[in-house]
């Protein structure tokens, strides 16, 4: 595992550990975020300070290691 994806992995990690709600959703390379529930200000406030300010392409990276809501 690279450096870059060992960070984005620890940045989702302590997005969910904080309660965040966000799950992944993954189709044909395209890569999203769903929010359904409301979720904990703490965990909002990671999103938005640590993984939104990231690239795009930094930022996929850690949705790709949040919880995937694909079957299987």
């Amino acid at each position: 595992m690279s450096r870059t994806s060992t960070d984005a992995a620890r940045l989702a990690e302590e997005y969910v550990r904080l309660g965040g709600k966000r799950k992944a959703k993954l189709d044909d390379n395209i890569v999203s975020t769903r929010l359904w529930d409301d979720e904990p200000q703490e965990a909002a406030d990671f999103w938005r300070s640590e993984i939104e300010t990231l690239s795009e392409s930094k930022r996929r990276e850690v949705e790709t290691n949040l919880p995937n809501i694909n079957p299987g």
